[in-house]
């Protein structure tokens, strides 16, 4: 699926390398009259949020930062966003594999599929992922596919026999938007400067 008002433009990527934040979830607690607790998802998914503020040092960081916040017009459109953290398929620093990750069984008919990561029993669709890194297999054996890197749909050339493991690897990004209308900017000697805090949240389809 499409995000509305989303630029298809990447964050400065080493600056989101160092970035701070990670998942949030939205779980409701409530302690009952014998002190045991009920609990509640509230969200059926995780949302991430980072702040990259501290990452931009230099003034002609600071200035690139600035046009890339009035270009999105603030918190008005989304943007690519890479989490070090979390980027690829796979397991951090290892190489991506067409068997990473389940998206699917084959019907007969269906040759469309949404790229997914499994964390445990949760599974996260994958929106942007990297142009270009995408493979696919199907039962273990590489297949040809098109992924759309704007929707994280991938289109196989024939749609998969009934029962047969539809699996896949990528790269990616988060599409994530600023979580704030305005940036505080402290200009300091020597050509430095720094903002105070440049939040930023993932954007859920």
């Amino acid at each position: 699926m499409s995000l509305n008002n989303f630029h298809e433009v990447s964050f400065p990527v080493p600056l989101a390398l160092a970035a701070s934040g990670g998942p949030e979830r939205k779980t409701e607690v409530v302690t009952l009259a014998s002190g045991a607790e009920a609990r509640n998802a509230l969200w059926a998914g995780s949302r991430r949020r980072w702040d990259v503020g501290s990452a931009v040092t230099r003034l002609d960081t600071l200035q690139a930062v600035v046009a890339f916040f009035e270009a999105r017009g603030g918190r008005l459109s989304g943007f690519r966003f890479r989490d070090a953290l979390d980027e690829r398929s796979c397991a951090p620093g290892a190489a991506v594999s067409a068997t990473d990750q389940v998206i699917g069984t084959g019907d007969g008919v269906t040759d469309t599929f949404q790229l997914v990561k499994a964390y445990g029993g949760y599974a996260r669709r994958i929106l942007k992922p990297v142009a270009g890194s995408v493979v696919v297999a199907v039962d273990g054996a590489p297949v040809s596919a098109s992924a759309d890197a704007a929707t994280g749909m991938v289109t196989l050339g024939t749609a998969p026999a009934a029962g047969a493991v539809v699996t896949a690897g990528y790269r990616f990004d988060c599409p994530v938007r600023f979580d704030a209308d305005r940036l505080d900017v402290n200009l300091e000697a020597f050509g430095a400067g720094r903002v105070l805090s440049i939040p930023l949240i993932e954007l859920v389809g």
